[in-house]
């Protein structure tokens, strides 16, 4: 038999001088030799020192299972039973060994492409609000208003005075109307200042809308900005983030 040199620290483990004593031998793990492999694998750990025990632990326990395989296939074997081939558990651990082993190779080729990168962390930034510098006189807001207002009578339906010994006057609060507008920008931080204006609003509606409208702007609750394209204002929310 040909002299066999292995420095059992060149291997990741005992699968690994195996591994590579089935690659020497060019045959296939799933039909190993056992008794040619078994005598060169314990040629290969000979010479272990008592020292060294701890170390190459796992060399030895993987020799007495060599070892008991050889026995077992040097046994004669019923022809009539079924019996399985004790190389078999030896070969699929083998086979799950390689395939661990090729993934660690692939992973290794991209190890030195990220290695030396350092990587920035991730930056909340807040971009500053355009400021606009367009000063607007509240005639104009005003004006703006009038035509909402004009709009929706001309649509709207009979309203709840028309039925005042009936029902009774109706009553409409600045402050619930202030609730609607603040609910709008909550789901909307810009909408058209005629959004604010629903079309089922009565006149009182309306008109309580609109002074809530002044009383949010007068407060700097809400910033009305004018928009050229749309030729309409805009409200946006102004509260602070």
């Amino acid at each position: 038999m040909e002299e066999i040199k292995y420095t059992l620290e060149s291997f990741e483990g005992p699968l690994d001088l195996l591994l590579a004593l089935i690659k020497k031998n060019k045959v296939s793990i799933w039909d190993i030799p056992i008794v040619e492999i078994t005598d060169q694998y314990l040629e290969a750990i000979e010479g272990i020192e008592k020292s060294r025990l701890d170390d190459t632990s796992e060399f030895i326990v993987l020799a007495s299972q060599l070892l008991y395989i050889k026995s077992k296939m040097l046994l004669p074997r019923d022809e009539e039973e079924d019996e399985e081939d004790p190389r078999e558990e030896l070969a699929r651990r083998l086979y799950e060994y390689t395939k661990f082993k090729e993934a660690s190779h692939e992973m290794r080729k991209t190890e030195f492409s990220s290695r030396y990168m350092i990587f920035r962390e991730e930056e909340n930034i807040k971009f500053p609000v355009p400021e606009y510098s367009r000063h607007h006189e509240i005639a104009e807001l005003t004006d703006a208003f009038n035509s909402i207002y004009q709009r929706r009578i001309r649509k709207a339906k009979p309203e709840k005075r028309a039925f005042a010994q009936i029902v009774g006057r109706e009553k409409v609060s600045v402050t619930a109307m202030s609730d609607k507008v603040r609910s709008i920008l909550h789901r909307k931080k810009r909408v058209r200042f005629s959004s604010l204006f629903l079309e089922t609003d009565s006149r009182p509606e309306l008109i309580a809308t609109f002074l809530a409208v002044l009383e949010m702007i007068k407060l700097n609750r809400i910033r009305a900005d004018y928009d050229e394209k749309k030729q309409e204002f805009i409200i946006s929310d102004n509260a602070k983030e």
